[in-house]
């Protein structure tokens, strides 16, 4: 299938030097209220990649639950694939892409599970069917049919018919800690604006402009 067709112009939205926050953290939260108003489903949705024992990239799309000064927050099955390769390899990647604001924004760092307490209190705040699904899937294992998953769903709900929904011993997690910010502007021409921050050194963070 030739797609070479596919294709739209961006908007002439330019993003200057002068416009960026010092801290990347607030530059962040700048953009993330912006696609809150203009992103209609999933702003908060951000493709996390992770790199296996083997050295094969693999990536799929989680949903941002929490962010402050400490980190990016997400949570899943703690014996799900992403998990065993974060475990192996802590080092990760994070993209949100916001299509209708033609804007990326790329965070590079470290991965580490989040404490019981922090993930209890989310799990607690979720809906009850989610909360029952977090114990009908063991995620990233193989089945032979989807009526074994709706069985065991089935199963669950009896067992869990009244009263709270404990914590699975196997649900969690992670904080991202950045070392590394890209915000990217979709330009016209292919002549994006993209703006780096790495740390400097001295506590803070060196702001570099990229090539698109």
């Amino acid at each position: 299938m030739n797609l070479f067709d596919l294709r739209r112009e961006f908007e002439n939205r330019p993003l200057h030097r002068r416009d960026l926050a010092p801290d990347p953290l607030v530059q962040f939260e700048r953009w993330f209220l912006e696609a809150r108003e203009h992103v209609e489903l999933d702003p908060n949705a951000m493709c996390l990649s992770t790199v296996g024992p083997d050295g094969r990239p693999s990536a799929r799309m989680v949903l941002l639950k929490s962010y402050d000064a400490d980190g990016f927050v997400f949570f899943t099955n703690l014996e799900s694939r992403k998990a065993r390769e974060m475990e192996a390899n802590p080092h990760v990647c994070l993209l949100f892409y916001w299509a209708p604001l033609s804007r990326q924004v790329v965070i590079e760092g470290r991965a580490a599970r989040v404490s019981t307490a922090e993930a209890m209190a989310y799990f607690m705040r979720r809906p009850r069917g989610s909360q029952i699904g977090a114990w009908v899937s063991e995620q990233s294992r193989r089945i032979s049919s989807r009526a074994l998953l709706e069985a065991k769903w089935e199963e669950m709900k009896r067992k869990f018919a009244s009263g709270e929904i404990p914590l699975p011993s196997f649900w969690g997690g992670y904080r991202v800690r950045p070392t590394r910010y890209e915000f990217w502007q979709g330009r016209e021409n292919r002549l994006h604006d993209r703006f780096e921050y790495v740390p400097d050194g001295a506590g803070g963070w060196r702001i570099e402009r990229l090539q698109p």
